[in-house]
């Protein structure tokens, strides 16, 4: 017969986790990020109802290209971050929402994780829009993209990819980044566009925004080898340190 298992020390067992218990805690320690999330769902939702004619007025209604930057900047900087143009691809944003964005706000706290994915977000779509201007200043890109659709979340997630990054210990955070700089780097070299240089940018200042993580806040800098600068500072363990003349 199979011997009973051993009792925990202390004679009880972890409670086994509940799966509804721990999706409510996920959800409730980045409340943002499902927020986000639900608002773009409900557009995705609206989007997939309308008929075509109102589907393209709505996606170019709500865009951040250049006519409505010159004729409504701040709602369409805004407003163009919650919208996706395919509502079918909701499931694949929804599953990248969680695996960046929700790690990132749990990490950084819900205010740095918005002024880090909110701040990328504008600097990435002026940034991008200024380019395009001066194409068509250029003769490079005809007149017609000043209503070009440009609205969606990939900056935000571009930038939450970015400052991911420290969250990672080696040798995990090496090959993140690799993937990281392939992912976004292949594009920008091969026929970029200008959502191809707004996600650059955005991927940049999610790098830039090391000050604004926990351990920053801590006066600590990035690690290199999984462990702070606290612990290097504390010198080895106590078995190891040499005995003081008065310990003698």
């Amino acid at each position: 017969m199979r011997p009973p298992d051993e009792p925990p020390p202390g004679g009880r067992r972890p409670p086994a986790v509940n799966p509804l218990t721990w999706a409510k805690d996920w959800v409730r320690s980045s409340p943002g990020t499902h927020i986000w999330l639900l608002v773009i769902g409900i557009t995705s939702l609206v989007i997939a109802a309308a008929s075509e004619g109102l589907g393209q007025f709505l996606v170019h209604r709500t865009s951040s290209n250049i006519h409505e930057l010159n004729e409504h900047p701040l709602p369409s900087l805004l407003i163009s971050g919650f919208w996706i143009e395919r509502p079918e691809s909701f499931l694949l944003y929804a599953v990248m929402f969680e695996l960046l964005h929700a790690n990132v706000e749990r990490w950084t706290g819900t205010t740095r994780w918005l002024l880090t994915v909110g701040g990328a977000h504008i600097a990435a779509t002026l940034a991008s829009q200024e380019l395009v201007l001066l194409a068509i200043e250029g003769h490079r890109l005809p007149r017609s993209m000043t209503h070009v659709v440009d609205i969606g979340v990939s900056y935000g997630l571009a930038a939450a990819a970015g400052v991911l990054t420290y969250r990672l210990r080696p040798p995990w955070r090496y090959g993140y980044l690799a993937g990281v700089l392939v992912f976004f780097g292949i594009p920008l070299l091969t026929g970029a566009t200008f959502t191809d240089f707004g996600h650059a940018i955005a991927l940049v200042m999610g790098f830039a925004a090391w000050p604004l993580t926990p351990a920053a806040a801590a006066g600590e800098l990035p690690p290199e080898d999984g462990t702070g600068p606290a612990d290097r500072a504390a010198g080895p363990p106590p078995e190891q340190r040499p005995e003081s003349p008065q310990e003698r």
